[in-house]
């Protein structure tokens, strides 16, 4: 059972963006709002049945082949339901900047949404512009009375000035934990790993296509927002947040991107040239650069820029040969079994 060739899956959404995943993915973007593409996704869209589901170059639901075989995809690992993956990558190409927006936890989502996982997100950065920054976090505490009033007024300068920003070049890698604000500038181009929902509180809409009604996951506000931190992120906690191996260039070893922090979640590492081996488990590759093979003792298979494939638990301990650089994401150290405890604390 070989690694699967995933074509551009590309997401409309409210906002700007999606040249680079274009000009990345050989494709010619349909329209200025589609900044994000949803790699091995098996989770749809929140309030669709299929927006965001990974298809096959056969026109197979990527969903499904997983549920058909699960074991062969994931290992002997009982999840959510038989198509889950543990994660959900996406390329996010921002051309504005994203709303000021927080995603629940585990124990919001189990209580009001009937899923056991929250969203925990991370941002590995790709290419940006100068001066560009990720908003993480609230830079002194928000008294809750205040936050709904600023939100209904949509006062996006009282927002932004009261988080925390945070310059980004590439190779940063930015962990995100539910419940925490967060925005991106427009002018970044990040690959993101997450739990594998939709679930997004948007604060603030109007710089967007979105509504009010649009951003509260139809629960209302009243609801949705106690799972929204109001307490002050440090500056120790976030720089505990954030990672800066990817600066340097990738080398023969797999080497993880992301803050230590974000192991239980999802993992991200990258490689180049011809590399050590990976165990077998699930992975999402995405070739950034060159060409080269994905080798195992089942097979190989080519791979060059642009590509992006679902690789089987079945294909085996890999590695990369040739002269490519990968990125690839799995899920978190020791799932499903750390889904069971809820959120990391």
């Amino acid at each position: 059972m070989k690694p699967v060739l995933l074509p551009p899956n590309p997401v409309q959404h409210f906002y700007l963006g999606g040249d680079r995943i274009a000009a990345l993915r050989g494709i010619v973007p349909e329209t200025d709002r589609q900044p994000e593409e949803w790699l091995g996704s098996t989770v749809s869209r929140f309030g669709s049945d299929e927006i965001g589901l990974a298809v096959t170059d056969d026109g197979d639901f990527l969903r499904d082949l997983v549920a058909g075989d699960r074991a062969a995809w994931v290992g002997a690992r009982a999840g959510r339901d038989a198509a889950d993956l543990g994660i959900l990558v996406k390329l996010l190409d921002a051309r504005q900047r994203l709303p000021v927006h927080v995603h629940p936890d585990r124990g919001f989502a189990s209580a009001h949404l009937d899923c056991p996982y929250g969203k925990t997100e991370a941002w590995y950065v790709l290419e940006t512009e100068d001066d560009c920054a990720v908003h993480v976090g609230w830079n002194q505490p928000v008294d809750r009375d205040e936050l709904d009033r600023r939100r209904d007024a949509q006062d996006s300068e009282w927002m932004l000035s009261r988080m925390n920003r945070v310059v980004v070049r590439p190779g940063m890698g930015v962990l995100v934990p539910a419940g925490t604000v967060h925005a991106i500038d427009g002018g970044i181009f990040v690959a993101e790993v997450q739990e594998p929902t939709d679930f997004s509180i948007l604060l603030e809409w109007s710089i967007t296509t979105s509504t009010r009604d649009e951003s509260h996951l139809d629960l209302g506000f009243d609801a949705v927002m106690p799972s929204v931190s109001t307490e002050k992120l440090d500056a120790e906690a976030l720089d505990a947040l954030i990672s800066t191996v990817g600066e340097t260039p990738a080398g023969t070893d797999f080497r993880s991107l992301l803050p230590a922090v974000a192991d239980p979640y999802f993992r991200l590492f990258d490689a180049a040239g011809d590399t050590a081996a990976r165990e077998a488990g699930f992975a999402v590759v995405l070739v950034r650069e060159g060409s080269g093979a994905l080798v195992s003792d089942v097979g190989s298979i080519d791979v060059e820029r642009g590509q992006v494939y679902a690789v089987p638990h079945a294909f085996g301990a890999w590695r990369l040969t040739g002269a490519a650089e990968i990125l690839v994401a799995a899920p978190g150290a020791g799932w499903p079994g750390t889904l069971r405890g809820g959120d990391v604390r």
